[in-house]
């Protein structure tokens, strides 16, 4: 059998191509963001390295807190880490470059000097910051769009890059707040930013998110969802912006909206997992007579338990390689199921559904041939009488799966 690379599968590439888009994204993503620390390490005195702690600090936290709401079907690495670049690097430092040209050109000369921070921040800085950070979506939708499968991804994608932007962002209040009042500002406001509400730019972005993956598993509203998704960011972040002016009453009433959108957030998480789980159900038992999936093996792909139980079962029998296999096969069955949910939406090309189909069958294969080389000698957990692809069928005979596809 031909050698498969499971990630290319998985990813919908080319295997062996090198990423050159992606290398030449991340790298300009680094570079604008070495750019923008380094103008806040001129003007930031004693408080930059201070404040650079401090707004990296709680990040990992943060991102495995969303991630864990993407264990079923897992985003590429790759494709996480550019977004959370792109917001960190592209749209930080075009933000400070279009709201330092705003204020100067723009706000300042028409509304004068004192209205013109508030005007700046509610609409213009709304404006400039979410088109940038958006843009990585967009383009996410134009040239990667069947990455995006659902509307766990779109948010997932979304928190990423509202994280980096956050992080860089957060670096210059923690700075002027050092700087400004020393460490009891410093703590004020690391503790309003980074505790209290750190999930603010993400539930911005989130909304084009939302918008980016309805186009990209919708015919209909294909080209009003992104733009409304986007209206609604800029609109949450004006809303969050403004209420400064307004001391701790408008500080409340947009926090509890946002704590609001945040649970909103998550339950679409979960429905829509039981909704994947749902299409698992429904679409694998018709490749049963492949070999490569029994009803028994349904029910274990059901949730994350039983595929915990899988991946621990494999590991016993077969050590790490066997591991890899079963997170292998769970992946592409998962792949599969939402395949056919582009198809049933008419969003997915006809020839490219079968080569997309073909495929990851085809790594469910060779994931099943890592047991049936030496099969196993107790039955998996989740089949302890019933058939199951990762066991030779009881009357023995060859171990190749049919491939009617």
């Amino acid at each position: 059998m031909a050698r498969v690379d499971p990630k290319a599968v998985l990813e919908g590439r080319v295997p062996g191509r090198p990423p050159i888009a992606l290398i030449i994204g991340l790298s300009v993503s680094s570079v604008c963001a070495l750019l923008a620390l380094g103008v806040d390490a001129v003007y930031g005195g004693a408080g930059f390295w201070a404040g650079l702690v401090l707004a990296i600090l709680p990040i990992p936290l943060l991102i495995a807190l969303v991630l864990a709401l993407d264990r079923l079907e897992p985003e590429p690495p790759r494709m996480l880490l550019f977004s959370f670049m792109w917001g960190a690097g592209v749209a930080v430092l075009g933000a400070l470059v279009f709201n330092t040209l705003g204020m100067l050109y723009v706000t300042v000369p028409v509304f004068g000097e004192d209205k013109a921070h508030f005007v700046s921040a509610t609409f213009g800085a709304p404006l400039v910051e979410e088109t940038l950070k958006g843009a990585v979506l967009f383009g996410m939708l134009w040239f990667r769009r069947n990455e995006i499968d659902g509307f766990v991804d779109g948010i997932i994608y979304a928190a990423m890059v509202g994280f980096g932007f956050a992080m860089m962002e957060n670096v210059t209040y923690y700075m002027r707040a050092f700087d400004e009042s020393g460490t009891d500002g410093l703590q004020a406001i690391f503790i309003l930013r980074g505790i209290i509400a750190p999930f603010s730019h993400p539930l911005f972005t989130s909304m084009i998110g939302l918008g980016v993956a309805w186009a990209a598993t919708h015919r209909r509203g294909r080209f009003a969802a992104p733009v409304l998704g986007l209206l609604a960011a800029m609109v949450l972040h004006g809303l969050w912006n403004g209420a400064t002016s307004f001391g701790l009453g408008g500080l409340a009433v947009v926090y509890v909206l946002d704590f609001f959108i945040l649970v909103a957030l998550i339950a679409v998480v979960f429905v829509e997992r039981r909704a994947t789980v749902r299409r698992i159900e429904s679409y694998l038992p018709m490749y049963a007579a492949t070999g490569l999936v029994t009803p028994a093996d349904v029910q274990m792909l059901r949730g994350m338990h039983g595929r915990r139980a899988a991946r621990r079962w494999a590991r016993r029998v077969g050590g790490p390689g066997a591991a890899r296999a079963m997170t292998d096969y769970q992946l592409a069955a998962t792949e599969l199921a939402l395949l056919h949910k582009r198809a049933e939406r008419g969003v997915a090309d006809p020839r490219w559904f079968e080569t997309r189909r073909d495929a990851l069958l085809g790594l469910m294969s060779v994931a099943r041939q890592a047991f049936l080389r030496t099969p196993p000698q107790n039955a998996p957990p989740w089949a302890p009488r019933q058939p199951s692809g990762f066991m030779p069928p009881a009357g023995g005979g060859g171990t190749a799966p049919r491939a009617p596809w």
